[in-house]
């Protein structure tokens, strides 16, 4: 499914010109060296969100403190750089390198993942988070990010999929598909497909949303990602990896579907699925813990970001069904 012509002429608005890059290369195919993307592209650092969390930055690299890349949640250089890689900035830039360096050189573990800051071992979430926005900076080849990768593979539920929090494998525990996502396909070995084949099943089997009661925050779509689930992400995650035409999807397309606006758009559902219900109890009984919401976009508000994540979704839907296209 296309989008309507006055939905694209919306998001190639100048003023983010991060998502008119996207739009321009990942949803009308546009390549690099087309003129209007090479300009959009020059203009992302300039203005926009990812110039203003560039602006934010620390003369050393990082954001807040250098104390800790990952606390506090979600104002610190872990939330900073996960978003940022979402918008298209790459190693290129300078502060971007910066960045990247303290992350590796403090994320990297012995074990050959990623994990958090004085841990021996890695920790799927950030070893997936980290490893896919790595990829998208441009960190491909780098040793420690390919180690990351073999982590994640060897790391995984025998059955398929993968557990987040030591509580058995779990829909939330999407990370390391993502980052399989992004990772190019010649770069596998054989055991890493053998991972993502298993963990798309996974889900398949689940139709993106089967795994106890009904969980309402999986309903709503949500922004910046970093390591909550929703029906978007899972999509995103089985269409990205091949798998579009597959039936079991028909639950959480229905749902795709139904969220579009009569004008062709999505709405931001959510910031932070985790502020809300039986956390945000949790959170009032330990106040310490509580993260500072981040946003991009006001909720309840049409959304750029989930409006072309929402079409890139549905372009590869078309182009699994027309593989001839």
């Amino acid at each position: 499914m296309s989008p309507p012509k006055k939905v694209v002429r919306w998001l190639l608005e100048e003023d983010q010109p991060a998502v008119r890059y996207l739009t321009l290369t990942r949803l009308l195919g546009r390549p690099e060296d087309d003129g209007e993307v090479a300009a959009a592209r020059e203009q992302i650092p300039v203005r926009g969100w990812a110039a203003e969390i560039l602006a934010g930055q620390n003369p050393t690299g990082v954001w807040v403190s250098g104390d800790s890349l990952y606390q506090p949640k979600y104002l610190s250089t872990n939330w900073m750089l996960l978003i940022l890689a979402d918008l298209g900035l790459t190693e290129e830039d300078s502060r971007i390198r910066a960045a990247c360096k303290a992350w590796i050189d403090r994320f990297a573990r012995p074990d050959g993942g990623f994990g958090p800051e004085g841990s021996k071992t890695s920790h799927l979430c950030i070893a997936g988070n980290t490893a896919r926005a790595l990829v998208a900076f441009g960190y491909a080849d780098d040793p420690r990010v390919r180690s990351a990768f073999e982590w994640l593979a060897t790391h995984r539920d025998r059955n398929g999929g993968w557990s987040c929090f030591g509580s058995g494998r779990n829909l939330d525990s999407w990370e390391g598909l993502s980052a399989f996502a992004r990772y190019p396909r010649q770069k596998w070995t054989e055991e890493m497909r053998r991972a993502v084949d298993l963990g798309v099943e996974f889900y398949l089997q689940r139709e993106l949303h089967k795994q106890g009661d009904h969980y309402e925050p999986w309903y709503r779509f949500h922004h910046p990602v970093h390591y909550y689930y929703d029906l978007l992400v899972g999509l995103e995650l089985v269409t990205a990896l091949g798998r579009g035409a597959d039936p079991r999807l028909e639950h959480a397309l229905s749902v795709l579907k139904r969220k579009r606006r009569a004008d062709g758009r999505w709405n931001l559902d959510a910031v932070h699925p985790d502020l809300e219900g039986k956390m945000a109890d949790w959170y009032a009984a330990h106040p310490k813990h509580r993260p500072t919401p981040f946003a991009l976009e006001a909720p309840g508000e049409p959304s750029k970001i989930i409006t072309l994540r929402a079409y890139l979704v549905l372009e590869r839907l078309d182009e699994t069904a027309s593989p001839s296209r």
